[in-house]
């Protein structure tokens, strides 16, 4: 079994180094070590997880993405981790929208959805149908250049309630809008409105000392607190990084950090032809975020009003509203005791999408009393469906795009990766530079921690057969 080590003690010389620990380095790093390559993975972080991660303050641990994923993830786990890790993923219950044009609650079923379409929102059966098939038979290779705007008219024109319900949450799980291609959606909507929405039992921290146990197992070298500033091309081949000061040499080399940074600033442009550069300068940053965390006193209860709840004050279902600063639509995901029962704790998270433009250049005065007014009007928001919520906490703490920029080193501080075009750049990279890969949230579909997990998987595949090739 590997140990985690200091930089200054690993080895020289690797199969692969794999440079981030999102749940897509993780991955990617795990299916290499577990096939026998010699794996370093390199976190700059102090801790692995990327925006899969925790944190603590007092007695809480907050969940900085936790609720949720699809069913699909118990197979990732299952088959790309360990059967122990895959059985502590469970099924939340209760998932409830209330906004001007609707409430309702749902278990984010296939057949429960159909049930509201149909009942609550009148809606044919075959149409609904046909909705739903079509989703399900959309890939990426289709190239269909409808935009989910379009998709939407077709089947529920002037419909914008049905949309916010089909849409809405999608939207907060990867920052998709109605001009994006149908493809970005059709995809994460089967892959969610199947058999609903799954979370992990012990919280985000139980799955990361898990996963982390595996890599070791796996003898895969882990070093924290170590940053890629360079990697080392030679004859368009990968040949070497700089890793936190140390040159180490590698066959190999998979980025989970942003995909913009990996060709501009990792490895620097003159090394690329320039038609690949400039589809590079055509990629567009995906949306970011701001949270805020709320810890409930100790002895202190709190009502089930769900485990998710998207709420919004706004009259229509609109995207841009949604990222602007002015909140009017917020995310609650609610931990009650039962998620970490050897810790029994209640903590909330509210998400808000938000633009990094909007917060970057903020002097420091007023970006504190934008804090404060996001976390004032984030508290009485929540008070509708927890009167007297703001006399039982004990922690208030706000995160901003700055925040998320700072902790993970994303270009303006994406929380999504990239926009649909990502994708194709990231898959394209070992075709410009033999051994150089990418991993991670990019072309929205790959956005969430089930897409992510599965980049990782593709992307590890890829390394193996490119180290075969060449008998590396």
């Amino acid at each position: 079994m590997a140990i985690k080590r200091k930089i200054s003690e690993v080895g020289a010389n690797y199969d692969v180094i794999v440079a981030g620990g999102g749940l897509a380095g993780l991955t990617a790093a795990n299916v290499l070590g577990k096939s026998g390559k010699k794996v370093l993975l390199a976190e700059q972080h102090f801790k692995l997880g990327g925006l899969a991660t925790v944190f603590r303050r007092k007695h809480h641990i907050f969940d900085v993405s936790l609720h949720g994923f699809p069913v699909g993830m118990i197979k990732t786990f299952r088959r790309y981790w360990s059967r122990e890790i895959a059985d502590q993923v469970i099924q939340v219950k209760r998932i409830c929208f209330d906004n001007p044009q609707f409430s309702l609650e749902t278990d984010f079923t296939e057949s429960d959805f159909t049930r509201i379409l149909i009942e609550k929102f009148g809606q044919p059966e075959e149409k609904v149908r046909g909705f739903y098939k079509e989703l399900e038979e959309m890939n990426y290779y289709d190239r269909n250049d409808e935009t989910n705007g379009q998709l939407f008219e077709r089947y529920f024109p002037g419909r914008n309630d049905v949309v916010r319900l089909l849409m809405e949450p999608i939207t907060y799980a990867n920052g998709s809008t109605l001009d994006e291609p149908a493809i970005t959606y059709g995809i994460v909507f089967s892959n969610f409105m199947s058999k609903g929405v799954y979370t992990f039992a012990g919280g985000t921290d139980a799955m990361l000392d898990m996963m982390e146990a595996q890599l070791l197992e796996n003898n895969v070298d882990i070093v924290t607190s170590a940053k890629v500033e360079k990697i080392g091309v030679e004859r368009d081949r990968v040949k070497s990084a700089l890793v936190g000061g140390r040159s180490i040499a590698c066959n190999s080399f998979i980025s989970n950090g942003n995909l913009l940074s990996t060709i501009c600033d990792w490895v620097g442009e003159d090394y690329f032809s320039r038609n690949f550069i400039d589809k590079v300068h055509e990629v567009r940053i995906n949306n970011s975020s701001c949270q805020v965390y709320l810890g409930i006193k100790p002895g202190q209860h709190i009502d089930n009003i769900g485990d998710l709840l998207f709420t919004s004050e706004y009259p229509v279902f609109e995207p841009s509203k949604i990222v602007s600063p002015d909140v009017t639509s917020r995310t609650f995901s609610i931990y009650y005791p039962e998620l970490r029962p050897e810790t029994p704790d209640y903590t909330i998270v509210a998400s808000m999408n938000a633009d990094y433009r909007n917060w970057a250049g903020m002097p420091d005065e007023e970006y504190r009393k934008a804090k404060q007014k996001m976390v004032a009007g984030t508290i009485t928001a929540l008070e509708k469906y927890l009167p007297g919520v703001s006399e039982k906490l004990d922690w208030v703490e706000a995160a901003t795009p700055r925040t998320f920029q700072r902790y993970t080193l994303h270009r303006g501080g994406a929380s999504f990766g990239t926009k649909f075009e990502g994708l194709e750049v990231s898959m394209e990279l070992p075709k410009q530079i033999g051994g150089l890969f990418h991993s991670g949230s990019v072309g929205i579909i790959m956005s969430g921690w089930l897409g992510a997990a599965n980049y990782g998987v593709i992307t590890a595949r890829n390394v193996e057969k490119f180290l075969l090739d060449n008998n590396l």
